[in-house]
Protein backbone atom coordinates (compact mmCIF):
# COMPACT_ATOMS: atom_id res chain seq x y z
CA UNK A 1 0.00 0.00 0.00
CA UNK A 2 1.22 3.54 -0.73
CA UNK A 3 2.87 5.25 2.21
CA UNK A 4 1.08 8.56 2.60
CA UNK A 5 2.50 11.51 4.49
CA UNK A 6 1.33 14.81 5.80
CA UNK A 7 4.69 16.58 5.59
CA UNK A 8 8.39 15.76 5.96
CA UNK A 9 8.94 12.32 7.55
CA UNK A 10 5.17 11.83 7.58
CA UNK A 11 4.93 14.22 10.55
CA UNK A 12 2.55 17.16 10.29
CA UNK A 13 4.35 20.36 11.21
CA UNK A 14 2.69 22.05 14.15
CA UNK A 15 3.48 25.17 16.16
CA UNK A 16 4.30 23.20 19.29
CA UNK A 17 6.93 20.58 19.91
CA UNK A 18 4.77 18.27 22.01
CA UNK A 19 4.17 14.54 21.88
CA UNK A 20 3.61 12.85 18.53
CA UNK A 21 0.44 10.77 18.15
CA UNK A 22 0.02 8.32 15.28
CA UNK A 23 -3.25 8.83 13.44
CA UNK A 24 -4.66 5.96 11.42
CA UNK A 25 -6.79 6.59 8.35
CA UNK A 26 -8.01 4.91 5.18
CA UNK A 27 -7.07 7.63 2.66
CA UNK A 28 -9.54 6.81 -0.11
CA UNK A 29 -12.60 8.54 1.32
CA UNK A 30 -12.90 12.05 -0.13
CA UNK A 31 -13.55 14.68 1.04
CA UNK A 32 -12.60 13.36 4.49
CA UNK A 33 -9.22 11.84 3.58
CA UNK A 34 -7.61 11.28 0.19
CA UNK A 35 -4.37 11.66 -1.75
CA UNK A 36 -3.41 15.17 -2.76
CA UNK A 37 -3.81 15.65 -6.52
CA UNK A 38 -0.38 17.28 -6.71
CA UNK A 39 1.39 14.86 -4.37
CA UNK A 40 0.08 11.31 -4.23
CA UNK A 41 2.14 10.62 -1.10
CA UNK A 42 0.36 13.30 0.94
CA UNK A 43 -2.97 12.85 2.72
CA UNK A 44 -5.39 15.78 2.64
CA UNK A 45 -9.05 16.24 3.53
CA UNK A 46 -11.56 17.40 6.09
CA UNK A 47 -10.45 14.99 8.81
CA UNK A 48 -6.79 15.83 8.20
CA UNK A 49 -7.33 19.57 8.51
CA UNK A 50 -9.51 19.14 11.58
CA UNK A 51 -7.06 16.87 13.41
CA UNK A 52 -4.22 19.24 12.50
CA UNK A 53 -6.18 22.16 13.92
CA UNK A 54 -6.93 20.26 17.13
CA UNK A 55 -3.28 19.24 17.42
CA UNK A 56 -2.14 22.84 17.02
CA UNK A 57 -4.64 23.96 19.66
CA UNK A 58 -3.58 21.26 22.13
CA UNK A 59 0.16 21.41 21.48
CA UNK A 60 0.82 17.95 20.09
CA UNK A 61 1.95 16.69 16.69
CA UNK A 62 0.58 13.95 14.47
CA UNK A 63 2.01 11.27 12.20
CA UNK A 64 -0.34 9.69 9.65
CA UNK A 65 -0.53 5.96 8.98
CA UNK A 66 -2.62 4.57 6.10
CA UNK A 67 -4.54 1.35 6.74
CA UNK A 68 -7.51 -0.51 5.33
CA UNK A 69 -10.70 0.67 7.01
CA UNK A 70 -11.46 -2.64 8.70
CA UNK A 71 -7.89 -2.75 10.09
CA UNK A 72 -8.18 0.57 11.93
CA UNK A 73 -9.82 -0.62 15.15
CA UNK A 74 -7.49 -3.64 15.52
CA UNK A 75 -4.51 -1.31 14.96
CA UNK A 76 -5.83 1.03 17.66
CA UNK A 77 -6.36 -1.82 20.11
CA UNK A 78 -2.87 -3.23 19.49
CA UNK A 79 -1.17 0.14 19.94
CA UNK A 80 0.00 0.59 16.34
CA UNK A 81 -1.92 3.86 16.19
CA UNK A 82 -3.21 6.30 18.81
CA UNK A 83 -6.14 7.93 17.00
CA UNK A 84 -8.56 6.92 14.25
CA UNK A 85 -9.53 9.79 11.96
CA UNK A 86 -11.25 8.17 9.01
CA UNK A 87 -14.89 9.18 8.63
CA UNK A 88 -15.82 6.58 11.24
CA UNK A 89 -19.45 6.43 12.32
CA UNK A 90 -20.14 6.26 16.04
CA UNK A 91 -22.08 3.04 16.67
CA UNK A 92 -23.02 1.10 19.77
CA UNK A 93 -21.01 -1.88 18.56
CA UNK A 94 -17.84 0.15 18.02
CA UNK A 95 -18.26 1.93 21.35
CA UNK A 96 -17.81 -1.44 23.04
CA UNK A 97 -14.18 -1.59 21.85
CA UNK A 98 -13.04 2.05 21.39
CA UNK A 99 -13.76 5.42 22.94
CA UNK A 100 -15.16 8.09 20.62
CA UNK A 101 -14.86 11.84 20.85
CA UNK A 102 -17.91 14.03 20.70
CA UNK A 103 -19.38 13.91 17.16
CA UNK A 104 -17.60 16.26 14.77
CA UNK A 105 -20.02 15.99 11.84
CA UNK A 106 -23.47 14.62 11.12
CA UNK A 107 -23.73 12.31 8.15
CA UNK A 108 -25.93 9.52 6.84
CA UNK A 109 -26.12 6.76 4.27
CA UNK A 110 -27.11 7.12 0.63
CA UNK A 111 -28.30 4.59 -1.93
CA UNK A 112 -26.66 5.33 -5.29
CA UNK A 113 -26.77 3.73 -8.73
CA UNK A 114 -25.24 4.33 -12.16
CA UNK A 115 -26.33 7.67 -13.59
CA UNK A 116 -28.19 5.97 -16.46
CA UNK A 117 -29.99 3.44 -14.24
CA UNK A 118 -33.74 4.05 -14.50
CA UNK A 119 -34.77 0.73 -12.92
CA UNK A 120 -33.83 1.49 -9.31
CA UNK A 121 -35.61 4.53 -7.93
CA UNK A 122 -35.74 3.68 -4.21
CA UNK A 123 -34.93 1.02 -1.66
CA UNK A 124 -38.12 -0.78 -2.73
CA UNK A 125 -36.56 -1.67 -6.11
CA UNK A 126 -33.61 -3.70 -4.79
CA UNK A 127 -35.07 -7.22 -4.77
CA UNK A 128 -32.42 -9.55 -6.18
CA UNK A 129 -30.03 -6.67 -6.92
CA UNK A 130 -26.30 -6.78 -6.08
CA UNK A 131 -24.83 -4.29 -3.62
CA UNK A 132 -21.26 -2.96 -3.56
CA UNK A 133 -20.09 -1.73 -0.16
CA UNK A 134 -16.94 -0.90 1.76
CA UNK A 135 -15.77 -3.71 4.01
CA UNK A 136 -16.38 -2.92 7.69
CA UNK A 137 -18.45 0.20 7.05
CA UNK A 138 -21.94 1.06 8.24
CA UNK A 139 -22.94 0.86 4.58
CA UNK A 140 -21.97 -2.81 4.62
CA UNK A 141 -23.96 -3.32 7.82
CA UNK A 142 -27.01 -1.70 6.22
CA UNK A 143 -26.66 -3.96 3.17
CA UNK A 144 -26.34 -7.04 5.39
CA UNK A 145 -29.52 -6.07 7.21
CA UNK A 146 -31.37 -5.66 3.91
CA UNK A 147 -30.07 -9.02 2.70
CA UNK A 148 -31.17 -10.73 5.91
CA UNK A 149 -34.63 -9.26 5.34
CA UNK A 150 -34.67 -10.63 1.79
CA UNK A 151 -34.77 -7.16 0.24
CA UNK A 152 -31.57 -7.41 -1.83
CA UNK A 153 -29.44 -10.07 -3.54
CA UNK A 154 -25.71 -10.54 -3.10
CA UNK A 155 -23.16 -8.19 -1.56
CA UNK A 156 -19.71 -7.40 -2.97
CA UNK A 157 -17.25 -6.20 -0.31
CA UNK A 158 -14.49 -3.85 -1.44
CA UNK A 159 -11.71 -1.88 0.22
CA UNK A 160 -12.18 1.56 -1.30
CA UNK A 161 -14.97 3.81 -2.56
CA UNK A 162 -13.36 4.10 -6.00
CA UNK A 163 -13.48 0.29 -6.32
CA UNK A 164 -17.15 0.34 -5.37
CA UNK A 165 -17.96 2.86 -8.09
CA UNK A 166 -15.91 0.90 -10.65
CA UNK A 167 -18.09 -2.14 -9.91
CA UNK A 168 -21.19 0.00 -10.48
CA UNK A 169 -19.77 1.20 -13.78
CA UNK A 170 -18.82 -2.24 -15.10
CA UNK A 171 -22.14 -3.78 -14.07
CA UNK A 172 -20.86 -6.23 -11.45
CA UNK A 173 -22.98 -4.41 -8.89
CA UNK A 174 -26.35 -2.69 -9.26
CA UNK A 175 -26.15 -0.22 -6.40
CA UNK A 176 -24.00 1.05 -3.56
CA UNK A 177 -24.74 2.08 0.01
CA UNK A 178 -22.22 4.62 1.19
CA UNK A 179 -21.86 7.69 3.37
CA UNK A 180 -23.92 10.59 1.98
CA UNK A 181 -21.28 13.37 2.14
CA UNK A 182 -18.68 11.18 0.44
CA UNK A 183 -21.13 10.16 -2.29
CA UNK A 184 -22.15 13.78 -2.82
CA UNK A 185 -18.50 14.83 -3.05
CA UNK A 186 -17.82 12.19 -5.71
CA UNK A 187 -20.86 13.25 -7.75
CA UNK A 188 -19.78 16.89 -7.55
CA UNK A 189 -16.31 16.04 -8.85
CA UNK A 190 -17.36 13.35 -11.35
CA UNK A 191 -20.83 14.26 -12.69
CA UNK A 192 -22.67 11.75 -14.82
CA UNK A 193 -21.18 8.60 -13.25
CA UNK A 194 -23.53 7.79 -10.37
CA UNK A 195 -26.64 9.34 -8.86
CA UNK A 196 -28.32 9.18 -5.46
CA UNK A 197 -31.82 7.69 -5.42
CA UNK A 198 -32.35 7.59 -1.64
CA UNK A 199 -30.49 9.67 0.95
CA UNK A 200 -32.57 8.84 4.00
CA UNK A 201 -31.37 5.33 4.87
CA UNK A 202 -30.14 6.33 8.32
CA UNK A 203 -28.66 9.22 10.27
CA UNK A 204 -25.06 8.98 11.43
CA UNK A 205 -22.44 10.96 13.32
CA UNK A 206 -18.68 10.69 12.83
CA UNK A 207 -16.23 10.73 15.71
CA UNK A 208 -12.49 10.36 16.22
CA UNK A 209 -11.58 7.23 18.18
CA UNK A 210 -8.94 6.40 20.78
CA UNK A 211 -8.13 3.20 22.64
CA UNK A 212 -10.64 2.42 25.38
CA UNK A 213 -9.56 4.04 28.63
CA UNK A 214 -7.20 6.61 27.06
CA UNK A 215 -9.00 9.47 28.80
CA UNK A 216 -6.09 11.90 28.57
CA UNK A 217 -5.99 11.82 24.78
CA UNK A 218 -9.78 11.70 24.52
CA UNK A 219 -10.08 14.83 26.66
CA UNK A 220 -7.48 16.65 24.56
CA UNK A 221 -9.32 15.82 21.36
CA UNK A 222 -12.68 16.89 22.79
CA UNK A 223 -11.25 20.12 24.22
CA UNK A 224 -9.44 20.92 20.98
CA UNK A 225 -12.57 20.18 18.94
CA UNK A 226 -14.62 22.53 21.10
CA UNK A 227 -11.95 25.25 20.87
CA UNK A 228 -11.67 25.15 17.07
CA UNK A 229 -15.46 25.30 16.85
CA UNK A 230 -15.50 28.34 19.11
CA UNK A 231 -12.72 30.26 17.30
CA UNK A 232 -14.17 29.75 13.81
CA UNK A 233 -11.54 27.31 12.52
CA UNK A 234 -14.07 24.49 12.23
CA UNK A 235 -16.38 26.63 10.08
CA UNK A 236 -13.47 27.52 7.80
CA UNK A 237 -12.64 23.84 7.31
CA UNK A 238 -16.31 23.03 6.64
CA UNK A 239 -16.51 25.77 4.02
CA UNK A 240 -13.33 24.48 2.34
CA UNK A 241 -14.64 20.95 1.81
CA UNK A 242 -18.44 21.31 1.80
Amino acid sequence: MTAFSGCTDKTTEQAGQGKIYIVGTEPYFPPFEYADENNSNKIVGFDVDLINAIAADQGFRVQWKDLEFDALIPALQSGQIDIIASGMTITDEREKVVDFTEPYINAGLALAVAADNEEIKSIDDLKGKVAAVQQGSTGSQAAEKLKAEGKIGNIIYLAHVNDIILNIQNGRADFMINDLPVTNAYISKHPGVIKIVDDKLQSESYGFAVKSGNNELLNMLNTGLENVKQDGTYDEIMAKYF
